[in-house]
């Protein structure tokens, strides 16, 4: 065999033997809960806190829902299902997250199955299901105003938000430090599209979603590059980009201004 050739097929065989490997791993790269220490504290110790059980095919998903934090609401309250990153359970979200609550905005963050406590494995079909459950047992609540329910997603819940947005509707979505979809991450890896299970093709949801969108992220995210949010931005019909000098996992650099921002988004489109 001439040596070009030679070369040619090994590098033919070692490559398929590395996508086949790719192939087989890519839900352990994608969902690295494994890799996630539970903390000692479960649930944290705030007030009004409720922890709900959500029944899927798989077995039980956690969740937490916090009301709202104004006294003397006597009408229904707009509310907010948060979606974390990969790396992440909901354990590190409730104080972070309760700018909403002193917005007078319900808070309810959910769990992805095997993640944490719950139970089942992370798919992206399995986490769609999962964020149904949350989203009709929020929805059904006498005291949440079905029609302002608002998606946050961050980096991978940015698509299991937007997966949640082709079932049901909301009155906006946030995504934060956010892909276009996984297929065009996987060219990182030197993997091609096809190969990919989960795809979150959030790009697609986005230039089908009717109402606003704010996309904010990282200049500088080396994980999910800047660009991703561009074009999100770009794509969605009734878009807002923030852009912050940060990366990933410090966006934003300065939680005061980014529930500035969020809030001024929020009360610009009527929601609060």
């Amino acid at each position: 065999m001439h040596p070009l050739l030679k070369y040619a097929f090994w590098g033919v065989i070692i490559y398929t033997a590395y996508c086949s490997f790719l192939y087989l791993v890519q839900r352990q790269i994608l969902y690295p809960r494994g890799q996630i220490p539970l903390p000692a504290q479960t649930p944290p110790n705030i007030a009004g806190l409720e922890t709900l059980w959500l029944p899927t095919e798989s077995g039980k998903v956690e969740a937490w829902y916090l009301p709202p934090a104004l006294k003397g609401m006597s009408s229904p309250s707009p509310a907010v299902i948060f979606a974390h990153g990969n790396g992440e359970i909901i354990d590190y979200w409730p104080e972070e997250l309760q700018g909403f609550t002193r917005l007078g905005i319900a808070l309810l963050l959910v769990e992805y199955p095997g993640y944490g406590r719950s139970e089942g494995s992370p798919t992206q079909e399995s986490i769609t299901k999962t964020f149904v459950k949350a989203y009709d047992a929020l929805a059904a609540r006498t005291d949440i105003d079905a029609s302002r329910i608002i998606f946050l997603g961050r980096s991978l819940g940015g698509g299991a938000l937007c997966a949640l947005a082709r079932k049901r509707s909301s009155a906006a979505l946030i995504l934060m430090s956010t892909f276009t979809g996984v297929r065009p991450m996987a060219l990182r890896y030197l993997a091609p599209p096809f190969l990919v299970r989960d795809a979150f093709d959030n790009l697609a949801v986005v230039r089908d979603y009717p109402n606003p969108v704010l996309i904010i992220h990282g200049r500088r995210d080396a994980i999910i590059p800047f660009s991703h949010g561009q074009k999100l931005h770009r794509a969605a019909k009734r878009s807002e980009l923030i852009v912050y000098e940060a990366g990933h996992n410090d966006c934003p650099p300065d939680w005061g201004v980014f529930w500035k921002d969020v809030e001024t988004f929020l009360r610009r489109n009527g929601i609060i």
